[in-house]
């Protein structure tokens, strides 16, 4: 699941790759603002083929948030 979110947030979001991994946070190590962030949930929501819960998505402060939120609700 990481790997799989590390690229969507390389080739969709234009993040560095090395700027990613499990303990950066998404705004303050990545610099995503809101709208960056609701681009992230629509993209997972897409790749993934799942609803991601809005109050749920705005919980999400490191990548490793989203990656167990993303394993607990992906089949």
């Amino acid at each position: 699941m990481f790997e799989q979110l590390k690229e969507i947030l390389v080739e969709e979001m234009q993040i560095k790759e090395e700027t990613i991994n499990l303990g950066a946070e998404l705004v303050n190590d990545l610099n995503m603002n809101s709208i960056e962030l609701s681009e992230l949930v629509l993209a997972c929501e897409e790749k993934f083929n799942v609803e991601i819960d809005e109050e749920r998505a705005k919980t999400f402060v490191t990548i490793k948030d989203v990656v167990e939120y993303m394993e607990e609700i992906v089949d």
